[in-house]
């Protein structure tokens, strides 16, 4: 796995300077172990995947504890759930002291409930998702996420208008084929990254799930996941999901769980909190690494990417992912993200909202985008009193397209 620089690196060494122990949750592969071991190399690592360690930190944790009490990475932490209520007991030991424990988890429901319960303000947790594309350049995170760290004014906006390119000839389309998963990536070799990614689901779904859910019917979840590719970034209607792959609508909602709590999927909740009576509230979803998508939708070349039917909700999903990925990484505090859509048709693609007030995106694939497009943008800034919107394209400068609304490319997200 490759020592790339990560964004979540700072915000990872602040909780540390916080709390005694962080648990870092993410996606299998990637790279949460890496970064863990780059922050922090002095210290001692173990893994509950590892048998030995598994026995040796589970047969006798005062022993474990007392020749360990700091300094020490434990990967997998969901493979023993029993270690979260001790390690209460370790922290209050020496409530004072932090900077002690990096925990990591995968693949597990439960993960964050049994942390919760067991280690409620003593632990911090951080989410570290797939590459994000500055993280492939081995860039700074865009100056573009400085926004969420204050108030969104009309002042904010003004700020947007100085972002500039810099000459940057990015070719986006590139990074948004391929995705961000490190190991495939960072390979040129389209066989390898074919192969990897083709044994990455088989391992996702026939070691993890079967592990987790051992009732779960594999075959129809694999199919279930297969079928999301196609629909990411749609709004899903379960029943309708359920008729096609001949599973009822409670298999359906469990399915989605499943995907969303495994960080595979990503399911976005309705934005309710407006005046509008004609809101959809089914939730949209994206499948999290757009390389993952396109490889279980057999697109594996840029032509074919671009002829793709699915082209611009695709887009839409690798998007959302990438500004979710910069705003966890911000100071921004008390944050989510919604989309919103009425029942006649009026939608805005990304509503984050947090700390930083209320921030509507629509997102364009085309390197030009006309304001007759903004019509429900428009009309949401202006029902909710919003100071401003953004539309993310692939347009090749910072523009305002109106008075409140600005155009920005998609190499400065």
């Amino acid at each position: 796995m490759t020592g790339l620089n990560r964004n979540i690196a700072a915000k990872l060494n602040n909780l540390l300077n916080i709390f005694p122990a962080v648990l870092m949750l993410g996606v299998r592969q990637c790279g949460k172990t890496t970064l863990a071991r780059q922050l922090r190399t002095h210290w001692k690592y173990f893994d509950l995947e590892n048998s030995s360690d598994f026995e040796f930190i589970s047969q006798n944790m005062d022993f474990f504890f007392n020749e360990y009490p700091q300094e020490i990475i434990i990967d997998e932490a969901q493979e023993y759930p029993e270690l979260f209520k001790h390690l209460r007991g370790v922290i209050d030991n020496d409530r004072t002291k932090k900077n002690r424990f990096i925990l990591t988890g995968s693949s597990s429901p439960e993960l964050i409930k049994q942390a919760s319960e067991s280690l409620a303000g003593r632990l911090g947790i951080i989410e570290l998702g797939t590459l994000k594309v500055n993280e492939l350049l081995q860039t700074p995170l865009p100056s573009f996420y400085e926004i969420f760290n204050e108030d969104l004014s009309s002042s904010t906006l003004t700020n947007l208008k100085t972002l500039k390119t810099n000459g940057n000839k990015i070719d986006i389309i590139d990074y948004f084929l391929r995705g961000g998963y490190p190991e495939p990536v960072i390979s040129s070799d389209d066989n390898y990254f074919n192969n990897w990614m083709e044994n990455y689901f088989q391992l996702y779904i026939n070691r993890d799930i079967r592990k987790l859910f051992p009732k779960l019917d594999t075959i129809k979840y694999r199919r279930f996941i297969s079928t999301l590719s196609e629909l990411s970034g749609t709004i899903i209607n379960k029943a309708q999901l359920g008729r096609s792959l001949d599973i009822n609508e409670v298999s359906v909602r469990d399915y989605l769980e499943i995907a969303d709590k495994t960080f595979i999927w990503r399911s976005i909740p309705s934005y309710e909190k407006t005046k509008s009576k004609s809101i959809v509230k089914m939730p949209k979803g994206i499948l999290r690494d757009s390389g993952l998508n396109h490889f279980l939708s057999n697109i594996r070349s840029r032509e074919k990417l671009i002829r793709s039917p699915n082209l611009g909700q695709n887009y839409e999903s690798f998007i959302i992912e990438e500004i979710i990925k910069g705003v966890q990484c911000t100071n921004a505090t008390n944050w989510s993200y919604y989309y919103y859509r009425t029942k006649h048709g009026a939608e805005v693609d990304l509503i984050l909202d947090g700390s930083f007030g209320v921030l509507p995106i629509e997102i364009k694939f085309g390197i030009s985008t006309q304001l007759s497009q903004l019509t429900s943008l428009k009309k949401f800034l202006s029902d909710n009193s919003l100071p401003f919107g953004i539309v993310i394209n692939n347009a090749s400068e910072v523009r305002l397209l109106s008075n409140n609304i600005i155009q920005i490319p998609a190499v400065l997200i």
